[in-house]
């Protein structure tokens, strides 16, 4: 099922209807729908597919030749020496009548021939800029993708004419492609599976979330019991290494000293291996709203893609035992206490997503640019304390700020009093609105007694 991406399909049919020719790069994590992305793009258009694979250069050549006969009507036979010689051919049927050329996996292409960014780069220059062909290059290599297509050195370098990095789902594009589950369930999955859609549309809908966590997470035979240190495997030199890592931050470690602690690692190593992780969009690093990003030493990492957290958290530990096949006696380790702790960090992460999605609709009490959190000294009571979600503007140095409690019950009135007392916790800053997240709506008296609260549950959060 295909939901979502109605973005970024308006922006490829800008760059489709210029008459002259466009360069997009596309890239992003292997199943995050980039090719079915391009598929439904190029659904209604003249349009030649070719996806490369992991194979000889000569057998790429042949495969395009193969797809270029099939796209174009023509007898078999066709042949290419080169790239050059395909470029060449390419070139003079787009002057003729313009076309789509999806390039798909194009990394695995220019592996098994090291100078095809230049061929390509001399095919553009010379002879595809005097069409209006549309060219999509597109990958999964994000590293490639980023440094030998976009970045300076490589020779594809300023012939893009649009790029796009093809990012998970957020929480309501995830529930769109659960279907008919209630808001509670489709959150847990969205905290536990992440936004990938590929890995959304293997939950079945006729069986209940316990059911589907332990058979794709909790089976030998389960697909994502599988998939995260398979893709490491794919992606890294040292997957044993990034696992250790994982593992680490999975299990609290947030600062570089103690992940090297834990991993057993050289803390000087460190840095580099988690930048990996971060250009993978695997791992991310975090500061206290406020910070300066690159120089606060205040940073902490946390896992970003949510199937890495939920597996690194709850499968690695049990890992043997799966393989044994006492999977359904593992999950018994996902108990209420321990998952009830984990979603409420999600439930903090999808809040974040809502307070952006408001801004960018301006249906905020105030013009807010960014999005974050905060934690620090409290200079009232000196003692450690958060703010969980918050919005704000550092130009016009006001803000919004909010508290989530993602738990079956809770004292209303603690929760109340103490978002409205966090406002001193942003020195310089106005705060102007308060939030209070939570799973279920508060009593009509709390609601009542705090009327300059605005409550948002769960269910806000989807169907507002």
């Amino acid at each position: 099922m295909f939901v979502g991406r109605e973005r970024e399909l308006a922006i490829l049919e800008r760059c489709y209807e210029k008459p002259e020719f466009q360069m997009v790069v596309m890239y992003g994590r292997r199943r995050v729908g980039k090719t079915t992305l391009l598929s439904i793009f190029a659904k209604d258009k003249p349009t030649l597919f070719f996806t490369a694979q992991e194979q000889s250069d000569r057998d790429n050549l042949k495969d395009l030749a193969r797809q270029v006969v099939e796209c174009f009507g023509l007898p078999d036979g066709i042949a290419f020496e080169s790239w050059d010689a395909a470029f060449g051919f390419l070139a003079e049927r787009a002057a003729a009548s313009p076309f789509l050329f999806v390039f798909d996996e194009f990394p695995y292409a220019a592996e098994a021939n090291p100078s095809l960014p230049s061929k390509l780069q001399i095919a553009i220059d010379h002879k595809f800029k005097g069409t209006a062909m549309c060219l999509v290059l597109c990958g999964s290599n994000q590293g490639f993708m980023e440094g030998d297509v976009l970045g300076k050195k490589s020779p594809l370098h300023g012939r893009r004419t649009m790029q796009m990095k093809i990012e998970p789902f957020g929480y309501r594009d995830a529930a769109r492609m659960l279907g008919n589950v209630s808001h509670d369930d489709a959150f847990r999955y969205y905290a536990c599976i992440g936004g990938v859609p590929y890995y959304l549309a293997q939950v079945d809908p006729s069986l209940g979330f316990d059911e589907n966590i332990r058979e794709l997470f909790f089976s030998p035979d389960g697909f994502l019991f599988g998939e995260p240190p398979m893709l490491l495997r794919q992606e890294l030199r040292e997957p044993s290494l990034y696992n250790s890592i994982l593992r680490a931050i999975a299990h609290g470690a947030t600062r570089q000293s103690k992940i090297a602690d834990t991993a057993g690692l050289e803390r000087g190593h460190l840095t580099r291996y988690l930048r990996v992780l971060m250009d993978l969009g695997i791992v991310e690093r975090i500061v206290p709203f406020g910070e300066n990003a690159e120089k606060s030493k205040k940073g902490i990492y946390r896992l970003k893609d949510a199937c890495y957290a939920f597996w690194y958290r709850f499968v690695a530990p049990v890992l043997a035992d799966i393989e044994a096949g006492a999977g359904d006696l593992a999950f018994r380790f996902v108990t209420p206490e321990t998952l009830g702790e984990y979603l409420g960090h999600g439930f903090e992460g999808v809040c974040l997503e809502w307070l952006l999605d408001e801004a960018l609709a301006d249906r905020l009490p105030i013009t807010a640019t960014t999005v974050g959190t905060w934690w620090g000294t409290d200079s009232k009571t000196r003692m450690q304390t958060d703010v969980d979600v918050l919005a704000a503007s550092r130009t016009s140095k006001i803000a919004v700020i909010g508290e989530c409690k993602y738990r079956n019950s809770f004292n209303e009135t603690e929760a109340a009093e103490s978002v409205l007392g966090k406002a001193h916790l942003l020195p310089g800053f106005s705060v102007e609105g308060y939030y209070l997240f939570s799973k279920s709506p508060v009593s009509a008296k709390t609601a009542k007694r705090f009327g300059n609260v605005r409550f948002i549950t769960l269910s806000d959060l989807y169907e507002g």
